[in-house]
């Protein structure tokens, strides 16, 4: 009999379905509650896999030390479970009622669970993340520069960009000393930048958000990425195709050089395409 497994996640509690032996119970999320839970899937045989919404990385924790013991783990789209729920007429939302959910569409959709993200590929995906912010203040902050006049608050605005100037300086020091102190991702950074129009910040973004490179197809990775056009059709009548979906940090490095600022801007400014990307 195989077994599937739904987990409600929030902040504080995991509440936990097994299907179909319909056996309900909650744990906390945290270290211990997540250890317990890990023990308690482990006993299941004909364990088939087990999902989870993506909460805001509420899920983190309870994914990292499923995989570590072994156990199949997915992590899903929760517009595509509550889609499943319309589906099936299923209206009534609790945490218990959204575990079983769960459970029930990793059953009916059968999500292929892949390998999770190593320690050091989290880390450097939360360091590239933690570069994108600085970023975005760095781009705003310098706009509301521009167009303020002088005085206290643009001498305010001044201290803030040099500021995060500084700090998207230290974190791109120590990311580099990160990717370049490790073989395996310098001898792959070398490679993505040996494409043109691929630059360190670009390479970068891919190791960490798209660690399936080179282990999956073109078609899968273009699909990972959001990057795969639907297509809309219906008798005779052919819409666009659009993308949508997808890890979004992937598709929006292209638009971001080195400095923060929007290559858009550049070329609306009359500068030529650079030769390399960010």
């Amino acid at each position: 009999m195989e077994i599937t497994v739904g987990i409600d996640v929030s902040k504080a509690r995991l509440d936990v379905h097994v299907h179909p032996a319909g056996n309900s119970f909650a744990v906390g999320n945290d270290e211990a509650g997540v250890a317990e839970l890990a023990l308690r899937l482990g006993q299941f045989e004909g364990l088939m896999c087990i999902g989870l919404e993506a909460s805001g990385r509420y899920e983190r924790l309870a994914v990292a030390e499923l995989a570590a013991a072994g156990l199949p783990v997915v992590v899903l789209n929760p517009a595509q479970v509550r889609h499943y729920a319309q589906a099936i007429g299923l209206k009534a939302k609790t945490d218990l009622i959204d575990a079983r959910l769960i459970a029930l569409f990793v059953e009916a959709v059968r999500p292929e669970p892949r390998a999770m993200p190593d320690a050091s590929t989290s880390e450097l995906a939360a360091l590239m993340a933690r570069r994108r912010q600085l970023v975005a203040m760095l781009v705003t902050e310098r706009a509301r520069r521009a167009q303020a006049a002088p005085g206290v608050v643009s001498t305010s605005m001044a201290r803030i960009v040099t500021t995060l100037e500084a700090d998207l300086k230290d974190l791109d020091h120590h990311i580099n000393r990160t990717v370049r102190g490790t073989p395996v991702w310098r001898e792959r950074e070398d490679l993505l930048a040996s494409v043109p129009g691929i630059g360190k910040t670009i390479a970068r973004t891919l190791l960490a958000e798209l660690p399936e490179l080179g282990r999956l197809s073109p078609k899968q990775i273009a699909a990972l990425a959001g990057l795969a056009p639907y297509t809309r059709q219906s008798g005779k009548w052919r819409g666009r195709s659009f993308i949508s979906g997808g890890r979004s940090a992937v598709r929006a490095a292209p638009h971001l050089n080195q400095d923060g600022k929007s290559i858009r801007d550049s070329l609306a400014k009359g500068a030529r395409w650079p030769t390399t990307a960010a």
